[in-house]
Parts: structure tokens; C-alpha cells; sequence
């Protein structure tokens, strides 16, 4: 890995914006700065251009100034400025320092997903940005990729993380109060003992996070009508705290509305297409089950109701998708043709169709249970008419 340049003219910097606290560094901390700003980075030798290197806030005043020749830091507000790429901190060390309200939307502090894909956890490590102990209250993160990134007791006291990528970031013991995390990807994400308190996931996907009985998720908002509801699919939630959220504005969940807009039934032929929409559904239907679960294990048996009866809804709709085209084309066994492959499809939609009579059966009865005023209505209606027919027969 070779600097383009070994030289640099330090040049007078533009007008000073409000977010620069610090004085301007000297020429010859520029210097190192730039050589290291235009190293080429080695995602599987573990290179990057701040890689170990203990950056300060007036070091990272000066990078985000000098950005992009001069162009300065992301504008998130502009989105023509949305595809362009933030500050490249991967690997850096920045633990206990103060980040305050800086510019920082886009920063790279970890992996892309095409390169988390093709490198090795010591690969991923390596990339992740250290900001333990640091101090990024109402910073702009918007769009950021931190993900594996260490984040952890890190202070985000309304900081802008819009659609940051943290998944599987570690934000152990990590102050988020009234942090903006509006479709922000925080799956397999670490969240034991972070702070959540009024902070903002609505739209954000939670899959897979791990939370324990010190996460803090009072009074958070998880569904408005811009972003939509959180997706929290397979959420390890381990004795965290349910009863300090309000659950009444929540339904349906973004597991479920997500399922719902991939019409499965839409004509394509593309089975991998398929799968992904099945998977998506089922997903939809454990987030269900497993927020009821865990409401009902504490004692929340009321909260635990809608969500219980949404899973068997959701249940249902897979059974009329699956009614419509089968599993019978994940498998490339089910694809032979005879007399017994039919045999065996006219079986399999047969059990399906009757599956799905009868839980359309349940939830008119007794909303599976959920609703029992139904099956007193239907008593009531049952008796009426009968009691119309006896009088009507001259009884």
C-alpha cells in the first residue's frame, strides 16, 4: 500500500463552520494526515488509511474539511449529496474522544455488505472504527456504516443515525437517549445495557439483536407513519424489559408489513424469488409469536393478545400463498414429472386447503380463541334465528 503523494502545501482552510471547536493543526500534522488520507485500502490485509492511527477532534476537523478535495462533509439534508461517501475512519482509534455535533453522515467505520460477505471475522474486526468512550451527542451519523464497528459506552445523546448501517455493531452500555435511529439497520446488533430512553427505531430492522435484562427501551418510539414499524424478527430479548414500551400503536409490525407488500403470488417464476417472499413470511409470523411469548413470560397477557392473534393471521395468509403455488418448487425433487409427483401435489394442496377452511373456521367462531365475545355473538344469532323459525312455523 503506497501514498499517492509524499507532499502536501498546507493551504489556508475556508471560513470556519460552527461545528469547528478546535484550533487548526500544524503543517506537519497535516502532513502526516494526508499521507495516511490517500492510502489505498486493503480489505483483506487489513489496511486502511487511519487504521491504529489515534485520531483527535481537530484532526478529524481538518479531514472533514479537506474531504473530497475540499468539497467538505456529506450534507444528508441534500440528497443529491446521499451517494457520496463519508469520511474513511476504519480501523481508526478514536475511543474517549469528543465527536460532538460533527458532520460525520456517511462515515465508513466498517465493512461494506459486499465485503463483510468475502472476509473473515479477524478481516471484519480489523475494519471496525473504535469510538468506545467517545462522546458523539448530536452528531450527524446519517447513512454511516459502522457495521461490527466498537461503539461501546459510547455517548449518541441525539445523534442523527438515519439509516446508519450497525449491524452487528457493539453498543454495549452505549447512551442513546432520543437518538435518531429511523430505519437504521441494527440487526445482530450487541445492545446489552444500552440506553435507549425516548429514542426514535421507527422503520429500523432489529432481527437477531441481542438485548439483556439492563437494556433500557423506555417510552421509544417504534412506529410512525413515515417509517413504518420496527422489524423485530428473532430479537433475543432476555429478560428485557417489554411493560416500559407502549405496544397499542405498533400493530402491524414491519415484519409484517414488509411480508405483505411481497405479494407472493405476483406471476414470477424465479425460485429463489419465491423462497426469499416464503422466508419473509414466516418471518413475519415468528416476530408475532415471539413478542407474544415474551410479553406473556412477563406477565403482560393483555399486550400479548394482538400480537398472538396477528401470528395466526399471518399463519393463514401463508396457507392460502402456499395454496396457490406450493412449496413444490424450492425443491428440485418435487419438479419430476408422473403419476406420483401429481399424486403427491394433489395431496399436498388438498391438506393445505382443508388447513386453511378450518383455521378461517377458528377465527370466526372465537378469533382463535382471542375473541371469545364472538362465539357468544354467534350463540345469540344461532338462537335468534332459531327462535324466528319456530315462531314463523306456527309454533
Amino acid at each position: 500500500m503506497q501514498p499517492v503523494s509524499d507532499d502536501i502545501e498546507p493551504s489556508p482552510l475556508p471560513q470556519r463552520p460552527t461545528w469547528r471547536t478546535e484550533p487548526d493543526i500544524d503543517a506537519e500534522r497535516q502532513q502526516f494526515l494526508h499521507q495516511h488520507q490517500v492510502l489505498t485500502p486493503d480489505i483483506y490485509k487489513g489496511l486502511y488509511p487511519f487504521k491504529d492511527v489515534s485520531l483527535t477532534r481537530a484532526d478529524v476537523e481538518w479531514l472533514l474539511m479537506t474531504h473530497e478535495q475540499g468539497r467538505g462533509p456529506i450534507d444528508w439534508s441534500d440528497e443529491a449529496q446521499r451517494e457520496r461517501q463519508g469520511l474513511d475512519l476504519r480501523g481508526a482509534n478514536l475511543q474517549h474522544v469528543n465527536l460532538r455535533g460533527l458532520p460525520l453522515a456517511g462515515m465508513v467505520g466498517g465493512l461494506s455488505k459486499a465485503e463483510w460477505i468475502v472476509t473473515t471475522l479477524e478481516q471484519r474486526a480489523q475494519a471496525g472504527v473504535h469510538l468506545e468512550h467517545a462522546d458523539m451527542s448530536e452528531a450527524h451519523l446519517e447513512g454511516a456504516v459502522l457495521r461490527g464497528a466498537f461503539l461501546q459506552s459510547a455517548s449518541f445523546r441525539i445523534t442523527h443515525m438515519e439509516q446508519a448501517t450497525l449491524f452487528q455493531a457493539h453498543l454495549e452500555q452505549a447512551y442513546l437517549r432520543r437518538a435518531h435511529l429511523e430505519g437504521a439497520n441494527l440487526m445482530y446488533a450487541h445492545l446489552e445495557g444500552a440506553y435507549f430512553r425516548k429514542a426514535w427505531l421507527t422503520g429500523a430492522d432489529m432481527r437477531h439483536a441481542v438485548c439483556d435484562n439492563t437494556t433500557i427501551l423506555e417510552k421509544v418510539s417504534l412506529n410512525d407513519a413515515q417509517w413504518g414499524c420496527v422489524r423485530l424478527a428473532d430479537v433475543h430479548w432476555n429478560d428485557c424489559s417489554l411493560a416500559v414500551l407502549d405496544w397499542r400503536r405498533t400493530l402491524p409490525l414491519g415484519d409484517e408489513t414488509l411480508a405483505r407488500t411481497l405479494t407472493m403470488h405476483d406471476g414470477s417464476q424465479d425460485v429463489r424469488t419465491q423462497r426469499s417472499r416464503f422466508d419473509t413470511f414466516q418471518a413475519a409470523i415468528r416476530a408475532n409469536r415471539q413478542l407474544a411469548n415474551t410479553m406473556r413470560s412477563q406477565g403482560m397477557n393483555d399486550e400479548a393478545i394482538p400480537f398472538a392473534y396477528r401470528a395466526q393471521i399471518l399463519q393463514r395468509a401463508l396457507l392460502w400463498h402456499t395454496l396457490l403455488w406450493g412449496t413444490d418448487r424450492f425443491a428440485a425433487s418435487e419438479k419430476a414429472s408422473g403419476i406420483r409427483a401429481v399424486l403427491r401435489t394433489i395431496r399436498f394442496r388438498l391438506r393445505t386447503a382443508l388447513s386453511y377452511l378450518f383455521s378461517w373456521f377458528l377465527d370466526i367462531i372465537a378469533g382463535y380463541g382471542y375473541k371469545p365475545e364472538r362465539s357468544l355473538g354467534i350463540y345469540l344469532l344461532i338462537v335468534s334465528l332459531f327462535t324466528l323459525l319456530y315462531l314463523f312455523a306456527g309454533g
